[in-house]
């Protein structure tokens, strides 16, 4: 591959012989090697960015993965960042629900240990003398209560509930991390090729416009 994008050898993409030279799905690989082949001020300026092997190697990624045409390569790279995007918004999400899971559950678990606290309070006729005493567990109700009426909560779920909801969202968390992985890879991936193929597909065009000036 590198001394087809150098111009000392000639490529001939292997294709089943049903299929016409002039088929379109040749027409990326085929119109990519007749501009690697043109030495003009426009393959100068790509050449100082790129190299010969990142060609090569984006060329070999069109022909393993079966894009010949561009517009196959543009709709697999708008559906693998489409994929990265939609992942990263459910991971995001299950976090932020996972952050709610937890403040609440600490909510109720301060609740539950100084509502006894609270109640003699009120029995007490909001005496100031039992709020100094008992300050912090008065704070920590009154700050459960709130989170709980800002929630809109009518029924306070019970921590076991929650314990369990937070271990499944864990758990999807973990399993959309790891397709979240490979998506990116391969989104990356699908980008670089497309970038290199870009630059050289515009590389015409940059030329034309130098000779104009």
């Amino acid at each position: 591959m590198l001394d087809v994008l150098s111009g000392e050898k000639e490529h001939n993409p292997r294709r089943k012989k049903s299929v016409a030279a002039e088929n379109p799905k040749v027409n990326l690989l085929i119109d990519l090697q007749t501009r690697l082949k043109r030495k003009g001020v426009g393959y100068a300026r790509w050449a100082k960015v790129y190299n010969l092997k990142q060609m090569a190697q984006a060329m070999n990624y069109l022909t393993d993965h079966n894009l010949l045409e561009y517009n196959a390569l543009k709709k697999k790279t708008e559906e693998a960042t489409s994929r990265h995007n939609t992942l990263s918004a459910q991971i995001k999400a299950t976090e932020a629900r996972m952050a709610e899971v937890a403040v609440l559950r600490t909510h109720i678990i301060n609740y539950s240990k100084t509502r006894e606290v609270y109640v003699a309070y009120r029995k007490s006729g909001y005496s100031k003398k039992y709020l100094a005493e008992h300050e912090s567990d008065i704070i920590l109700h009154k700050a459960a209560k709130k989170a709980f009426d800002e929630l809109g909560l009518t029924k306070i779920p019970t921590k076991k509930s929650l314990d369990a909801e937070y271990a499944r969202l864990l758990e999807e968390k973990k399993q959309a991390f790891g397709e979240f992985r490979k998506a990116r890879d391969e989104m990356r991936e699908l980008l670089t090729v497309k970038s290199n193929v870009d630059c050289m597909l515009g590389m015409e065009e940059e030329q034309k416009k130098q000779e104009q000036r």
